[in-house]
């Protein structure tokens, strides 16, 4: 069954609820938030239905994202959340919380694999395989091609399934506190980022 992928202008569409919480993703210009502007955020209630928002360059008021963004009833999946939400306080001017890694989650719970990237967890652990081409695409062009819209909806669409199935394991290896905290000091570790210590192991001798 294909997906349903929804595109919309500048913000979130009044009405959208996530009472399973909501998978996110963001799309930018390269990997450098000082730098590279944020051009895309994709989310998905798990239902099959992503909806992507686009931002023309330095129109960021979006009051219905960050609101949603912020709410903390409602948990928000990423993956490699440390560069999303670098990416949302330093574009949205938001503090995302609460939120849930599956990278955090996949490396205390598959401790049997170095291959913690999106396109691996999905093939294990939903059974689907990634088309990633559009990755490094321009994602600042005003019409967005089909393939860049699939490829956006393609990241949050199973991170819900993708969730579930790394809870099961983290409870199964005694690991769900250690990732719990981990998720709770990602604000931290993204405001060190923004700061200037990307590079740097604070805990470090």
């Amino acid at each position: 069954m294909s997906p349903t992928i929804k595109l919309h202008t500048g913000d979130l569409p009044a009405g959208l609820a996530f009472p399973n919480g909501v998978a996110v993703d963001s799309e930018t210009m390269g990997l450098n938030p000082h730098r590279d502007r944020l051009c895309v955020v994709q989310l998905s209630g798990g239902d099959g239905t992503a909806h992507l928002v686009q931002f023309e360059q330095g129109s960021y008021e979006a009051p219905r994202l960050k609101a949603l963004l912020t709410d903390p009833s409602v948990l928000k999946i990423f993956h490699f959340a440390r560069f999303d939400v670098a990416v949302m306080k330093k574009f949205l001017g938001v503090e995302t919380a609460p939120v849930y890694c599956t990278k955090i989650a996949s490396k205390l719970a598959r401790t049997y694999t170095d291959r913690h990237g999106l396109k691996d967890l999905v093939a294990e652990l939903a059974g689907v395989e990634l088309d990633k081409q559009q990755q490094s695409s321009d994602w600042g062009r005003a019409d967005l091609t089909d393939r860049q819209k699939h490829y956006a909806a393609s990241d949050v669409l199973h991170l819900h399934a993708v969730k579930a199935k790394l809870d099961m394991m983290l409870d199964r290896e005694g690991r769900r506190d250690h990732a719990e905290a981990a998720f709770k000091f990602l604000a931290t570790r993204t405001a060190l980022d923004l700061a200037g210590f990307s590079d740097d192991d604070i805990f470090a001798h």
